[in-house]
């Protein structure tokens, strides 16, 4: 089997942990790349799924903000129960 060289950038820290789990699971960065690049080209897909974090919807952002505004301006926050906090989640 031929193979190539394949260089691209990622952040220092997250490349160290990344290998640090790797290690642990007894490969090596390029095993592990190439095990995920198989499940890709076997799968014609991602082998996960990928989703946005809910921190950062456009309506969680909204009410992070008008809290910040209520914050600055003195004004009280309105407590949450965990119950309710859950349920803002489903909207």
């Amino acid at each position: 089997m031929e193979t190539t060289n394949v260089s691209f950038r990622m952040d220092k820290k997250l490349k160290k942990q990344a290998e640090t789990v790797f290690d642990e699971m007894g490969m090596n960065m390029t095993t592990a790349f190439t095990i995920f690049t198989k499940a890709v080209v076997r799968q014609g897909k991602i082998p996960f799924e990928i989703a946005i974090d809910p921190f950062y919807s456009e309506a969680n952002q909204k009410w992070l903000a008008e809290a910040i505004a209520d914050l600055d301006a003195g004004r009280d926050l309105i407590v949450k129960t965990l119950d309710e906090l859950k349920d803002m989640e489903d909207e």
